[in-house]
This record gives C-alpha cells, sequence and structure tokens, in this order.
C-alpha cells in the first residue's frame, strides 16, 4: 500500500505538537476514495472463529445487551441498532495490517491494533470514553459523532458496556468514507451509524503503570540473587513470642535492599513486555520448512519479511521480538534494526548479513514468524 495522506494539510509533526493527546482533529478525506477491505460477510466469518476477539451489540427498545465472540451468526441486515466489532483484524488480513502501518509515525511499542466495527442504522455502543489514543476512519456509509471534553466519567450502573451516565455533547459531526476523526484519550464520544456503516478505529497501547509495575516485579524475579538464609546465633530470650523480632526484621530490611534494578533492566522489561504477541495470536510455521539452504537462497533473490503478527523492537544494542530479547554487536545492529523498521529485507540486505543473523533468521522463519516474499 502506497504512503496515505492520512492527516490531511498537517505533517505528523505538527499533528504531535498540536493535537496528540491534546485535542480532538477531524480531517476531511484522510484517505481519499476509501473503501471497506473487508466485506460484512467476510467480518462476520472472522467473528466466527475462536482466535479472533469480538463483540455484538444490540440495543432493543433502549435495552443493551452485550454478547461475545465467537459469535455464530450475525442480526438480520433488516435489523436495526446492532453493532458487530473485532478486533485485531490486522493480524488476519494483509491490507488491513497495511493500513494499520500507515500510522508508524508513532513508534511501533505505541500501536495497538486495527478494530473493524459494523452497525446498521441507528447501532453503536453508547456515549463511552477510552483511556487511549484512537484514529476513527469511516470505511462504508455514515457516522454521526458527538463528542465533548467532559470531566465527568461516571458510568450508568447495571449495563454490560460502559456508558456514560451524563454524557454532555459538545461537537456534532458526520463522517462518510474516508474521513477520519482523532480523539485523545477519555474524550467522550457517540457514534451513531446513519443506515449501514463500517468505522476503523487505530487503537494505540497505553499500559497503566501499575500494570507495568506488577510486570516488570515478576520480570526481576528471575534475575534477583540473594544468596544465604537467615540465621540468628544471638538470639535471647523472648518475654513477647509472638512479636517480630526487631533484628529479624533489620536483617530482612538489608538484605532485601540488596535488590537493585538498572536502566538496562528497564529496557530490558520493556522491550520484552512490548513486542510481547496477545493471548489470541498464534503463530503458523511452514508446513513445509525449506532447508537452510534453500531458505538463504530463495532469501537472497527476493527478500523476507516479517509475519504481520511479529511485533519487533530494538533499543540500542537489545533487539526484541515477540517477547524475546537478545544483545547484538554493531555490525548485526543495521540489519536487524532495518529489519524492524522497514518490516522486511531486500535480497541484499539478507545477503550482507553475518552468520549469526542468519541462523537467527532461519530459525524466525521456521517458527513464522517471517515469510519469503
Amino acid at each position: 500500500m502506497k504512503k496515505l495522506p492520512l492527516l490531511g494539510d498537517i505533517t505528523p509533526a505538527q499533528f504531535l505538537r498540536e493535537y496528540w493527546h491534546k485535542k480532538p482533529l477531524l480531517i476531511r478525506n484522510a484517505v481519499p476514495g476509501f473503501k471497506p477491505l473487508l466485506s460484512v460477510e467476510a467480518l462476520g466469518k472472522l467473528a466466527a472463529t475462536n482466535h479472533a476477539e469480538s463483540r455484538l451489540v444490540t440495543n432493543v427498545d433502549g435495552n443493551w445487551n452485550l454478547q461475545h465472540g465467537p459469535l455464530e451468526s450475525l442480526p438480520p441486515m433488516s435489523q436495526k441498532e446492532w453493532t458487530v466489532l473485532v478486533q485485531g483484524v490486522n493480524l488476519f488480513d494483509d491490507k488491513a495490517d497495511a493500513l494499520l502501518r500507515q500510522f508508524r509515525f508513532i513508534p511501533d511499542a505505541r500501536l495497538d491494533d486495527l478494530m473493524v466495527s459494523f452497525a446498521t442504522d441507528g447501532g453503536g455502543v453508547g456515549p463511552h470514553f477510552d483511556s487511549y489514543d484512537v484514529f476513527l476512519l469511516q470505511a462504508q456509509g455514515q457516522r454521526r459523532w458527538r463528542i465533548g471534553a467532559q470531566k465527568d466519567l461516571t458510568l450508568v450502573e447495571g449495563l454490560p458496556l460502559k456508558i456514560l451516565a451524563n454524557f454532555v455533547p459538545e461537537e456534532d459531526l458526520v463522517l462518510n468514507p474516508g474521513d477520519m476523526l482523532y480523539l485523545p484519550p477519555h474524550w467522550a464520544h457517540d457514534g451513531i451509524a446513519i443506515g449501514d456503516c463500517q468505522t476503523y478505529s487505530i487503537g494505540f497501547r497505553q499500559p497503566c503503570y501499575q500494570e507495568l509495575g506488577e510486570a516488570f516485579l515478576q520480570f526481576m524475579a528471575d534475575s534477583i540473587d540473594l544468596p544465604g538464609r537467615y540465621s540468628d546465633p544471638d538470639l535471647k530470650p523472648q518475654n513477647k513470642p509472638a512479636e517480630i523480632p526487631r533484628p529479624m526484621l533489620d536483617t530482612l530490611i538489608e538484605e532485601i535492599s540488596k535488590v537493585r534494578f538498572t536502566d538496562e533492566d528497564i529496557t530490558i522489561f520493556l522491550g520484552e513486555y512490548m513486542s510481547e504477541p496477545k493471548h489470541n495470536v498464534f503463530f503458523t510455521a511452514p508446513a513445509k520448512p525449506l532447508t537452510f539452504g534453500k531458505f538463504s537462497d530463495k532469501a537472497s533473490q527476493k527478500g523476507l519479511k516479517l509475519s504481520r503478527k511479529t511485533q519487533m523492537l530494538y533499543r540500542g544494542k537489545h533487539v526484541f521480538i515477540n517477547g524475546e530479547s537478545f544483545g547484538v554487536g554493531k555490525a548485526d545492529r543495521v540489519t536487524l534494526e532495518l529489519l524492524a523498521n522497514e518490516r522486511r529485507l531486500d535480497g541484499a540486505a539478507f545477503g550482507a548479513a553475518s552468520d549469526d543473523v542468519l541462523e537467527a533468521l532461519y530459525t524466525w522463519y521456521q517458527d513464522g514468524w517471517i515469510e519469503l516474499l
């Protein structure tokens, strides 16, 4: 897919400076002539599988209902006010993945997935807010968006959906195919389908610090080294046996205070954490993998690419791929950084790779992490 305009007449730098995390932006004709990448039938088939995360939202006489996938079937097209949402469509469709990659002016460590929603007339998921940045690209029909910067984010109790109790819109916008709306985190919005409608949501990861902290401590548990065992050769008789002895507490404070972590520890943790595939991502190895020699011959001729499911990041001497990490020398960094940034290597770049990199690439090919072109 060729590079798309996306942001209209402003540059990515201007967008990040003036809008990112700050205020909404409506971009008319962001993708000129844009048409849905998937039919409703294809979306329904994807929603019926157990490896795609999907939801069906209906509203009958003001009563909201939420059904999680796999969805055996969708309501009839003649029925109004229903919406099917499928997360991570980029994992299953090359065109959807190519569209998601158009937003790589944002770091890959923040780029999450492309969600596709289809709704019949009047369909939506109610007024709500997201905890992350999102681009809402209209793909089919029209959707009316009402948005607002309200501070009251109280939710209606007792509903299966997180719907704002006191939604007060400030703007009313109708998006046509190719139009796109950017919303910062916590910006209240309500999208209602005008006729049959498809909307593509490009979302970004924004993990909470508590989640990161808990995961980091688990990560560090594998590297802590505190030799020895508690002892108290100078123990005195106790007249309060239930009280924890002060010397025992002081010793434990001293020993546990020896646990340290470095900038490098955090770098490795973050790279592994942000490249770890989601729980529903599974890689398919080649049915009949080529020998190393034939793999090298083909890659030297036509090159290779990362699987659309693969997340590859790097920082300094550390390279991260699908939750794994390793250190590399300066020469190998050139090849691997090129693969991470371009998500592919041409034949010449592959041919220039060291034996260590070639061995890694072949292993990733066998695991289904990369594919031959």
